[in-house]
């Protein structure tokens, strides 16, 4: 039996994919273990419906999947050691500074190579305009993990799950 949801939508759908796809996305990630587990894609939204999303969610869900798995095909190498990532300004109007900061965060701690971290962005742009939520560059980034069919260490789910007012400091 799942747990309790990992994050709990409260706010309308933007401009873009819908809010509520999130919540498909995170769906996926609690049920299923890698993209390798999860039926052909008539049939996930076949269940996916059964389980209460509406069709313009899981379309929504399925296509920023299938872009996903582009980009995973797309990028590739490291970066040239010393190099320094410059965001275009379509990159800056999509991930503001708290945005940003966590992607630097993630580098910076290890957990977060330029590969993933350009597959990071590019999702985040596929979203639509305006700033993404912080919330939902979470799930983004959990969901790269997931593609990768890697698991991010226990300090980095702790980071992509609780929220910090929730935190117990020890």
């Amino acid at each position: 039996m799942a747990g309790p949801p990992l994050f709990r939508r409260r706010r309308p759908a933007g401009v873009g994919y819908s809010g509520p796809m999130f919540e498909v996305l995170v769906y996926l990630y609690e049920n299923y273990w890698r993209p390798d587990a999860c039926p052909d894609p008539k049939q996930l939204s076949r269940k996916l419906s059964a389980v209460g999303f509406d069709n313009d969610e899981i379309q929504d869900a399925l296509r920023w999947l299938d872009g996903l798995a582009t980009s995973a095909e797309a990028v590739a190498g490291a970066p040239v050691p010393g190099s320094m990532r410059i965001y275009t300004d379509a990159e800056r109007e999509v991930l503001d500074e708290a945005s940003l900061g966590f992607i630097t965060f993630l580098e910076s701690a290890g957990v977060l190579p330029a590969p993933m971290r350009e597959m990071v962005i590019d999702r985040a742009l596929a979203v639509g305009n305006g700033p993404i939520d912080l919330d939902d560059l979470k799930i983004i980034v959990l969901m790269v993990f997931w593609s990768l069919g890697e698991e991010p260490d226990a300090l980095i789910l702790d980071e992509l799950f609780v929220d910090a007012e929730d935190r117990v400091i020890h």
